[in-house]
């Protein structure tokens, strides 16, 4: 949150080109999320939240477990600020030599995880829900589709490499749809393979398993045709020697210990999670997922656009341009952040019973994932800042903060969890999660001022104050708009509900930039006219 006067020269450039690329990365991480939820709609219609779907929840996260490490996390901040400067330093041809040794490297590297996670899948069931060894049905059902989404990390991990070539470049829409096309694969193999899965003596919820396996190639395939036409033309290269593959390793390492650390996290919840019975996996994912939509479809963008730009500012030394960037970005994200978090924590109930309850997911499901919810949302803005945070330090070369921060943000998260679960049972590891997120970015956010000899003075407090308070009068006018909606449509319903909570939503979004530009919140204007820009070019 470094402090940059709104009205410099230096932050309306940098702050119009990070809200226009996070728009464009925002319309289409949007249509990746709704058709997320969607998955998660037809997985909770199909399979409910309970033997099934915390199986299939346990061996999605096995692979996941390394994601971060060789995808979205480690990987991406490490190759695209180095990609950038390559590009900046030695021209196109030099970077997608690069690009291609990277894309080897994890040929190698993950191809042989690949070859791990299949002959390994019950000792890794066994590392993550140890508990399920006491429902046989359970644990082996893990395993086999533990193994049957083996090669799903090299796909994404692909994909992740994919993406940050054509970020880097300047192309944001494609890379951030193409997390669709796994959803779609998901959805379609639910629908139209679960009817048939015990005709070949497996259990329903497989589908989900070959879907998710399909879809991850996919998002890598459908990428490949935007990075041609970039220019990047793929060769069997790989020269760990090559500077720039030094630098990309150097920022990995303390990285990937840093993510690796954070995995911690993951194996302890899961554990503790398998231990309360059938249903607490579940309710702690879908829970989870719903809290991510916002994270995706605000904080992520927001992330993707600022590390190009601010690795391109601190690629170029115009630290002063970076210091804005991130401001700005910060900024941005509470603006989209904080409603998100007061409509969550207001109508839990009302969405997860909206998109959920049908079909296997029962009523006391319903309740049971909304308490989860509601801990996870106080955390929304934490979460969405540490994505743009982390980054930031990547592009500085400066990778020890970020790893620091993990670690001590690790111990701290373990040893909530086993203060909490006690008075809480697993309620305790959403709550912990959440205060273990704002510890993260209260760290990160003092490093970095200290890095830039920035400082948090009395205009950025009364900033986030004005957001803070949109947002409250937001939630008020929304719930009122929701109560009212109840004269119109009385009968209780699907569709009665959708239509109560829809406007409120629509009076909720138009109040909050209403509000922001009311008490002057410089980044609303910026909202405002991209939103407008977009209504133009739909009509």
């Amino acid at each position: 949150m470094p402090t940059i006067d709104p009205q410099s020269d230096q932050t309306p450039e940098g702050k119009k080109s990070v809200v226009q690329a996070a728009g464009a990365v925002s319309l289409a991480t949007m249509i990746s999320r709704i058709l997320g939820v969607a998955r998660e709609m037809v997985m909770a219609r199909y399979f409910g939240a309970g033997l099934a779907a915390d199986a299939f929840n346990v061996a999605y996260r096995i692979p996941n477990l390394f994601r971060d490490l060789f995808a979205e996390g480690a990987l991406s901040s490490a190759f695209v600020p180095t990609f950038i400067r390559e590009m900046t330093r030695h021209g196109k041809a030099r970077a997608w030599l690069l690009a291609s040794m990277v894309i080897n490297m994890l040929l190698v590297l993950l191809g042989g995880l690949t070859l791990l996670f299949y002959f390994g899948a019950r000792w890794f069931v066994y590392l993550l829900a140890s508990g399920f060894a006491e429902i046989p049905n359970k644990f082996d059902l893990t395993a086999q589709m533990t193994q049957i989404m083996s090669p799903f990390l090299l796909c994404v991990a692909l994909a992740a490499a994919t993406m940050g070539l054509l970020n880097a470049c300047g192309s944001f829409f494609v890379p951030a749809l193409a997390p669709s096309v796994f959803n779609v694969a998901c959805i379609l193999a639910a629908v139209l393979l679960s009817p048939y899965m015990e005709a070949f003596g497996l259990n329903p919820v497989v589908s989900m398993a070959i879907g998710a396996a399909l879809g991850g190639a996919l998002q890598f395939l459908v990428q490949i045709p935007s990075a041609h036409a970039a220019g990047f033309r793929f060769r069997f290269v790989l020269d760990i020697s090559d500077p720039g593959m030094r630098q990309i390793v150097k920022l990995m390492l303390p990285a990937v210990l840093g993510l690796a650390a954070m995995q911690i996290n993951v194996t302890v919840d899961s554990q503790i999670a398998s231990r309360f019975g059938n249903g607490p996996v579940s309710w702690l994912n879908y829970a989870f997922r719903l809290m991510q939509l916002p994270i995706g479809l605000f904080g992520v963008a927001i992330a993707t656009a600022t590390l190009a730009s601010v690795s391109h500012h601190a690629a170029q030394g115009a630290l002063l341009k970076l210091k804005g960037t991130i401001a700005s970005s910060l900024r941005l994200a509470a603006c989209l952040t904080f409603p998100s978090t007061v409509g969550l924590i207001i109508f839990r109930k009302e969405i997860i019973r909206l998109l959920y309850e049908r079909g296997e997911f029962l009523p006391a499901d319903t309740v049971e994932t909304s308490r989860v919810l509601l801990l996870y949302a106080l955390a929304l803005f934490a979460y969405s800042a540490v994505k743009i945070l982390v980054p930031t330090f990547y592009a500085l070369e400066d990778t020890r903060t970020p790893v620091r921060a993990s670690l001590i943000t690790v111990v701290f998260k373990v040893a909530l969890n086993f203060i909490l679960i006690m008075p809480l049972g697993y309620l305790g590891l959403a709550l912990s999660t959440a205060m273990a997120s704002w510890m993260n970015f209260g760290m990160l956010l003092r490093q970095l001022l200290k890095r830039t000899d920035g400082k948090i003075d009395r205009f950025e407090l009364r900033v986030y104050g004005k957001i803070g308070l949109s947002a409250g009068l937001m939630g008020c006018l929304a719930w009122v708009t929701f109560q009212a909606g109840a004269s119109l449509w009385p009968t209780p319903g699907f569709w009665s509900l959708a239509a109560r909570l829809g406007a409120a939503i629509i009076v909720g979004a138009a109040s909050t930039l209403i509000f922001l530009r009311l008490f002057g919140v410089h980044e609303a204007r910026e909202l405002t006219a991209l939103l407008t820009r977009r209504i133009r070019r739909a009509a």
